[in-house]
């Protein structure tokens, strides 16, 4: 991605287009990639938001304003705001979302929704009258998505490609350690049981340790099935890690439990978060629910 977008310290783009194209899709992808999203700001407030974002010390280094013709001199503010943005140095993208007639008229017959122009008259009118109000911010557009044809996975593709970072479009894996008797994390979308391998709360040496200590870990990582447990479990996490990706889905968390969440878990969470962070598309970090706890 190219760096002629940036300004002093912060990151700007303006989410345009015609009503049912799919801003809402868009606002979402980018809340997902990073970016800081204001829907329907009136025009007039954009700089002051940039500014205030640029002055945030870091908090905010991207700002995506979607905006559409529910608010008034739509085209003549906006086109203006832009300038002005592109004068101070901000340089904002454009991205012009549209679709053909039939679609929209499908969309919007699907939710059962008039169009914002439509008025007393046809739904078709309402379109006819955006697409021209729009025509002068869609020649300036940066980027022009027609998503006639697109699923929504695929329209979400498309803006990762051209606003999204390494970082903001790899799957985030927390993995979790717990102990069973505290109950099962609310959040988890897998769970992970390691009760089968031996515990080393049994043994005296080990009992005060945790699976963060080399010889809870080593004792842990040696059992039989445990290496082999790891290997399944990684490959599988590949490619459900895959799947998460093409549906648009970019979080994920991976619960592993034992019985106190002190030895094993512990142990085995951290050996599958180093693999994992070994992995292209995945940002993964540890956390350990319950250890302390005793």
């Amino acid at each position: 991605m190219t760096t002629d977008h940036l300004g002093p310290g912060i990151e700007v783009a303006v989410v345009t287009g015609l009503s049912g194209a799919g801003r809402s899709t868009a606002a979402k992808c980018l809340e997902d990639l990073g970016w800081f999203v204001v829907d329907n700001l009136p025009p007039e407030l954009i700089s002051t938001m940039v500014e205030l974002g640029s002055q945030a010390r870091g908090a905010i280094s991207k700002v995506a304003v979607v905006m559409d013709v529910r608010s008034r001199a739509f085209t003549e503010d906006l086109s203006a705001i832009i300038k002005d943005l592109d004068a101070r140095g901000y340089k904002p993208r454009v991205l012009f979302l549209e679709a053909t007639d039939d679609v929209l008229i499908r969309r919007f017959e699907q939710v059962r929704r008039g169009h914002p122009l439509q008025g007393e008259g046809r739904l078709i009118d309402g379109i006819g009258a955006e697409r021209s109000l729009l025509m002068p911010l869609r020649e300036e557009a940066d980027l022009i998505l027609d998503t006639s044809t697109l699923s929504v996975h695929q329209l979400r593709a498309k803006i990762e490609d051209a606003f999204g970072s390494e970082a903001g479009t790899s799957t985030r894996v927390t993995v979790l350690s717990f102990g069973y008797k505290y109950g099962l994390p609310m959040d988890a979308d897998l769970v992970m049981d390691v009760r089968f391998l031996p515990n080393p709360f049994w043994i005296p040496e080990l009992k005060d340790l945790t699976g963060r200590d080399t010889d809870v870990r080593n004792y842990v990582l040696s059992q039989e099935g445990a290496d082999e447990f790891l290997d399944r479990y990684h490959e599988l996490l590949r490619l459900i890690g895959a799947g998460y990706r093409r549906e648009g889905k970019r979080y994920l968390t991976l619960a592993v439990g034992c019985t106190g969440g002190k030895h094993r878990s512990v142990a085995i969470s951290e050996e599958l978060s180093r693999r994992l962070s070994d992995e292209d598309g995945m940002a993964v970090k540890v956390v350990h629910r319950d250890l302390g706890r005793e």
